[in-house]
């Protein structure tokens, strides 16, 4: 099958010409199209109430995300509660850190933050075992940090501070693409939410991160292209060596 129109489900790139998926469809004459398959919904301060967690009463926080840091913020304004000065943050990437400037005057002696990796973050988290920790999350959050705090028995409370919903795709016609990509379970999720009656017949499934590729797997879908994986960290670089496999594989036939 010749793939030529593909729809990646997550937000247009901010710089379109140095995006990889660019470049991809230069290489292969694509179609590349983009469109958020979920939106995220701040939880209410009178349902965060309702959990009886008080971010006060917490030394550290962890933020996994820009959205994390965007939520804690403002829920902390809906409920006029002044974060103190003495409040230290730990960021899974220097990004998430940086990104704090926007609320926060960035000190290094209270911020710290790791290179995207889990085991970076806990020997961070680690050092500074005393703390009392509140892990802002979405409703549907990956369990892999909380399973790491309880099992180095650190201190921690979660704050569902925000959720995630299908956005509302009726207006794509999705059997006119040839590939479908995801990046998250809730993007798969979607696709069925709008989709009742979606049969992936000859449509390509691309899938990032084993939850993904579990949960698409689940619904009934066949994952073809999977990523990260060892020769192939980013999606991008997953669907060009799938698209030059099959290149590869039409002109065996030829010869």
């Amino acid at each position: 099958m010749k793939v030529k129109k593909i729809l990646i489900s997550q937000p247009q790139p901010a710089d379109l010409e140095k995006s990889p998926y660019t470049s991809l469809a230069e290489k292969y004459n694509l179609e590349i199209e983009y469109r958020k398959f979920i939106r995220v919904e701040g939880v209410k301060a009178i349902e965060f109430r309702a959990d009886k967690v008080d971010i006060l009463q917490h030394s550290a926080v962890i933020f996994t995300s820009k959205k994390a840091v965007d939520h804690f913020f403002r829920i902390a304004g809906e409920m006029r509660l002044e974060i103190p000065e003495t409040m230290k943050y730990f960021c899974m990437t220097e990004a998430t850190a940086y990104y704090l400037q926007k609320y926060i005057q960035y000190r290094k002696r209270k911020v710290f933050h790791a290179k995207q990796s889990l085991n970076e973050l806990m020997r961070l988290v680690k050092k500074h075992k005393y703390e009392k920790y509140l892990l802002p999350c979405s409703e549907s959050h990956k369990m892999d940090i909380p399973a790491r705090l309880d099992k180095d028995k650190i201190k921690y409370n979660k704050a569902i501070l925000y959720r995630t919903k299908p956005s509302d795709l009726s207006d794509l016609n999705i059997p006119e693409y040839d590939m479908l990509v995801f990046f998250s379970p809730a993007g798969v999720h979607s696709l069925a939410d709008n989709f009742k009656d979606f049969q992936q017949g000859e449509t390509i499934v691309g899938a990032f991160g084993p939850a993904t590729i579990k949960m698409a797997e689940k619904a009934g879908l066949e994952v073809q292209v999977k990523a990260p994986e060892k020769n192939a960290p980013s999606m991008s670089m997953a669907i060009d060596q799938f698209l030059d496999e099959e290149r590869k594989k039409k002109r065996r036939k030829k010869k």
